[in-house]
């Protein structure tokens, strides 16, 4: 039903690794988001920047080629229509310094990779749902 899938909130995915970004398409369709995922730095700003259809949430890496999550995240949070999407940012670094960093640079919220996937769709409901409210 085209209505029903136009209607599934939409996730912006910035993920370099293969399998991980593999992984988190998966858990989404299975919820029921659409999906649109984006390798690097590079391509989430030229999306960022261009992009009609603002996501319900956008889940991305700290470290990417060519543009870092810190700075995709003053991208989003530069763009008006754009400046209230949750951001939710995964790391392999879990430093309380990087934590403080990301929350600084305008994320909601930052799990540490490797991440549990239920509370990984947890945290993602919560963004979406706090959102929409």
């Amino acid at each position: 039903m085209p209505n029903e899938q136009a209607s599934s909130p939409l996730v912006l995915v910035v993920e370099d690794d293969d399998h991980i970004a593999q992984v988190l398409r998966f858990m989404l369709e299975r919820q029921s988001y659409r999906v649109t995922h984006l390798a690097d730095g590079r391509a989430a700003s030229a999306h960022i920047a261009a992009a009609a259809d603002m996501p319900a949430l956008i889940l991305m890496d700290v470290m990417l080629p060519y543009l870092d999550g810190f700075e995709l995240v003053a991208l989003v949070r530069a763009r008006p229509d754009w400046h209230a999407v949750p951001i939710l940012m995964l790391t392999a670094k879990n430093t309380e310094r990087d934590t403080v960093r990301a929350l600084d640079a305008g994320a909601n919220d930052f799990v540490s990779k490797p991440f549990e996937p239920n509370a990984l769709l947890a945290r993602v409901r919560r963004l979406i749902q706090t959102q929409g409210a």
